[in-house]
């Protein structure tokens, strides 16, 4: 079972995660259009690109009023991405393993920070739960499939923290092993068919926005361009 999972199906996983996340990209791509968003994109591309540059710097940094209005919620979510994104990527053992598989590798770090890292994605975790729980103002706007999304976001986290310490909660290591891996696949697969595609669409949307500014508010209007 080990084998499976951490072979042909690891594959296939990661197979789907990237033509999917691709084809999200292109899809998000050709649905641009300049007439129905009122923004020449490849007319005024360098002012276009600059926009976008001042866009993705502001919205990657705490530079925001979003990040002034509610500092706890934004701080908890910059150390949520982080650690979700940082601690799967650069943990050793993920490393060594697709060091094994397919013969690359790139650095590691401390696995005293990665299990930090993975104790913040769990508390995190729980922090979006209540608060979709308790927030009038978000629990109206969540539907099950956020529940859904949050869980298969933070349960590869959970198994792997309980496979690392090997806390024989109702089976072994290796039961909890193989869950672990099954977790992240479930998490690669869903991907580019859920809410988790942000993680690359939000990048888009923000380099959209800032190329709308930089072009119609950026010196651009009024030069010959039909608004």
């Amino acid at each position: 079972m080990y084998e499976f999972v951490s072979g042909p199906l690891a594959l296939i996983s990661f197979a789907v995660f990237f033509v999917g996340i691709i084809a999200r990209i292109v899809w998000y791509v050709k649905g641009l259009d300049w007439r129905l968003d009122r923004v020449a994109y490849t007319e005024k591309l360098g002012d276009g690109i600059k926009g976008a540059v001042k866009s993705l710097f502001y919205w990657l940094l705490p530079l925001n009023r979003t990040t002034a209005k509610h500092p706890i919620f934004m701080a908890v979510t910059y150390l949520f991405h982080i650690c979700l994104v940082a601690a799967p990527i650069f943990l050793l053992a993920h490393v060594v393993l697709i060091e094994e598989s397919w013969n690359i590798s790139w650095i590691t770090i401390p696995d005293k920070l990665t299990d930090y890292m993975t104790l913040v994605v769990i508390a995190a975790g729980i922090f979006f739960l209540i608060r979709r729980l308790v927030d009038p103002n978000v629990r109206i706007l969540t539907t099950a499939s956020d529940y859904i999304v949050l869980a298969i976001a933070i349960a590869p986290f959970i198994t792997g923290y309980i496979a690392y310490h090997q806390l024989e909660l109702g089976a072994g290591y290796k039961t909890w092993l193989i869950i672990h891996i099954l977790c992240g696949e479930i998490m690669l697969i869903a991907i580019p068919f859920t809410k988790l595609s942000h993680f690359v669409l939000s990048f888009c949307s923000r380099i959209q926005i800032g190329m709308d500014y930089g072009i119609k508010r950026g010196g651009a209007k009024g030069r010959g361009i039909a608004w």
